[in-house]
């Protein structure tokens, strides 16, 4: 064990104040990197496809954990794709995506820029989902040319969620009031120390609906050959779909794997044959296109979180989501 870890264990056996140890690696603030993935059949090719990965939860903030403090992915992504528009060697783009969603405006400014990105470089944008591109990750999804679902993708999942909690019988168990001192009745709306009043559960159902209504029609835009507004509006009550529900209910136009979505991208670029590549931070090597981007945390934060209780503080994920989170607390 280090003597920096060791210093801040005694420290915190001692006292009994441990606000956390940060570690931080020498690559912090790299830039991405071009990699190859594939390369094309023929010798004298030069026309790249670029795969673009969005993996996790869609916040616009650095990802974190125990050893967390990595980049942020809205951040992220819209650095891949200003190193595809800039390539003009780069002739389409394949997104996949393995997300459950994610924050609201996260997922919402991805999206934006994912059509900015089409619109400005006339680049074809292929969707290829893999375990999961539900809610947030699907509403991503809507702003490509075609979307691609495994058989066995879970997607779906249109909605919105705000997890509050009450944890008022908790506080009177162990003798914790919460009184706070507030310049208007709804300044501590959603407070976990009592119940929401009738007022401020419509107040807050009012926003709900209105970011839900925002997911309806970007929808109904991304699949306006497949789907009317009312019939999204029919699938749209949070569920979640298989590939082959997917593709079966219009809300994807294919069922296949990466190569598939790769062929697609080259067929709407017009081209015959063209190489791989990816953007990485740090020294990476994928060996196929099934290879996931390096780990590369931007820091390391040696603490520990307890999920639920930075919820009841407050400090969790509050906030209006684009979420798939099977098994949460609610």
């Amino acid at each position: 064990m280090s003597r920096c870890l060791m210093c801040a264990l005694t420290s915190f056996a001692l006292t009994g104040c441990f606000n956390g140890l940060v570690l931080t690696p020498t690559n912090v603030g790299t830039p991405i990197e071009e990699v190859a993935v594939t390369p094309a059949a023929g010798c004298f090719c030069f026309n790249k496809i670029a795969l673009i990965d969005v993996e996790g939860t869609i916040l616009n903030a650095q990802t974190g954990g125990l050893f967390g403090g990595g980049d942020n992915p809205v951040s992220l992504f819209r650095e891949r794709l200003d190193a595809a528009a800039c390539d003009k060697r780069v002739k389409a783009v394949v997104l996949r995506i393995n997300s459950p969603g994610g924050a609201v405006t996260a997922s919402d400014i991805m999206y934006r820029d994912l059509v900015n990105f089409r619109q400005e470089t006339g680049k074809p944008v292929v969707a290829c989902m893999m375990d999961v591109a539900a809610s947030g990750g699907y509403y991503l999804a809507m702003g490509c040319d075609t979307v691609y679902a495994h058989p066995s993708t879970v997607t779906g999942s249109i909605g919105v969620i705000m997890s509050l909690y009450n944890a008022s019988g908790l506080f009177k168990l162990v003798g914790v009031r919460s009184d706070p001192i507030k310049s208007g009745p709804n300044k501590d709306i959603g407070n976990p120390g009592r119940e929401l009043t009738p007022e401020e559960r419509a107040i807050l159902q009012g926003m709900v609906n209105s970011f839900y209504e925002q997911f309806v029609k970007v929808v109904a835009e991304g699949r306006k050959h497949k789907l009317t507004l009312e019939q999204v509006r029919g699938l749209a009550d949070g569920r979640v779909y298989t590939g082959l529900d997917a593709k079966h209910l219009g809300l994807v136009d294919e069922v296949g794997y990466l190569e598939d979505a790769l062929k697609a991208a080259l067929d709407l670029a017009g081209l015959c044959d063209a190489a791989v590549v990816a953007y990485d931070k740090g020294k990476g090597y994928r060996g196929s296109i099934y290879a996931r981007a390096p780990i590369v945390p931007g820091q390391i934060n040696v603490k520990v979180d307890v999920p639920g209780l930075n919820a009841l503080g407050g400090m969790g994920r509050t906030g209006f989501m684009y979420l798939w989170e099977p098994g949460a607390i609610r």
